[in-house]
């Protein structure tokens, strides 16, 4: 459904238009700054797309939104992009209900909680709406597509294998994980754990805790982790916050290069952790990207275009499919302290 303009306080991209006299718009951003658009800007865009992150202002995230305000800009569609203060699925609905209101052509989620949401989801679809799920799934019947960074289990061994390498496949580790009601979290921490019930006997998981993807509760739970196993070998962070808390964590006790730091999460959150040794590795995919190919992929499925495996799309790279609907974007990358000063995201 094309977006129907209004004569003022019309959401264009990220920022809202004003009414004026002159010549050209006044527009506000949504973080407080401002820039200018001729009046002829604003009848190119047809679509407006939705997007929800699952917690709103935290580096994972922020660089997602770098990667959709792109997109919006160069495939010229209007995007709302909004995330709850905390990560759950309260906020997430109270989000997506106002976009329904607002009649978007497309809602792009990345769910908090796939039970919770699925009504809602459900109710979008049934107005007309395309939902997509990008990130962390729902339930099949509330999406059409869902748009996942990387193989699941590819991530959930490699990451496994990658605290195993570092600790010389001995002694007790914990898992951090964001939350237990996240299905990607959910998913990489099955495949954690197959990982090492099936390759590291002399190793032993103590503990999964959930940070709930807030930095500070994060570094909480992993200072409870140091006091409670003092000799405690290695540490998982399974979501963005995780891994950074550790480390904090790991070099305030002084245990650098004693407890191994590994998990997913940004090269900026962890360039100085691993510079320093108090993390060894930590691997993501390009959170950008996912946000550019979460926008790409809402415009064409409102053009009525079907993603196909091996499918090149431009800004991502080349996309493989599993099943009928769902994309896997690309391969995980390992960061370093060799490699990191490669990367800025």
């Amino acid at each position: 459904m094309p977006l129907k303009k209004r004569l003022c306080t019309m959401w264009v991209f990220l920022f809202v238009s004003g009414c004026s006299n002159g010549d050209s718009y006044e527009l506000l951003v949504s973080n407080g700054s401002s820039s200018t658009m001729h009046p002829e800007a604003q009848n190119e865009h047809q679509y407006t797309i939705g997007i929800v992150s699952k917690v709103d202002n935290i580096p994972y995230f922020n660089s997602v939104k770098e990667g959709v305000m792109e997109a919006a800009e160069q495939l010229k569609v209007d995007v709302l992009y909004e995330g709850p203060t905390a990560a759950d699925a309260k906020g997430q609905k109270v989000i997506v209900e106002k976009f329904i209101n607002q009649k978007v052509d497309v809602i792009a989620i990345s769910a908090n909680d796939p039970i919770q949401l699925a009504p809602v989801l459900k109710r979008a679809k049934a107005a007309g709406i395309i939902v997509i799920t990008w990130d962390s799934d729902t339930e099949a019947e509330a999406r059409n597509l869902f748009i996942d960074m990387v193989n699941p289990e590819v991530l959930g061994r490699h990451v496994m294998d990658t605290l195993a390498w570092n600790t010389g496949e001995q002694g007790s580790f914990a898992i951090m994980t964001g939350s237990f009601s996240a299905s990607n979290h959910n998913e990489w921490l099955k495949w954690i754990q197959a990982q090492w019930k099936e390759y590291y006997p002399n190793m032993n998981l103590v503990e999964v805790v959930a940070t709930n993807d807030d930095p500070h509760n994060a570094f909480v739970q992993a200072q409870i982790l140091l006091k409670k196993y003092p000799d405690l070998a290695g540490i998982i962070g399974n979501s963005s916050v995780g891994p950074p808390a550790a480390a904090k964590a790991v070099e305030e006790a002084e245990k650098n290069h004693e407890i191994a730091v590994v998990g997913v999460s940004t090269p900026d959150l962890m360039r100085d952790y691993l510079k320093k040794g108090s993390a060894q590795v930590v691997t993501l995919w390009s959170p950008k990207k996912l946000g550019y190919l979460t926008v790409s992929m809402a415009k064409s499925l409102i053009d009525g275009e079907q993603p196909v495996d091996f499918q090149y799309m431009p800004g991502v790279g080349t996309i493989r499919m599993r099943g009928t609907d769902t994309i896997i974007m690309g391969e995980p990358i390992d960061f370093t302290r060799e490699n990191v000063d490669q990367y800025d995201f």
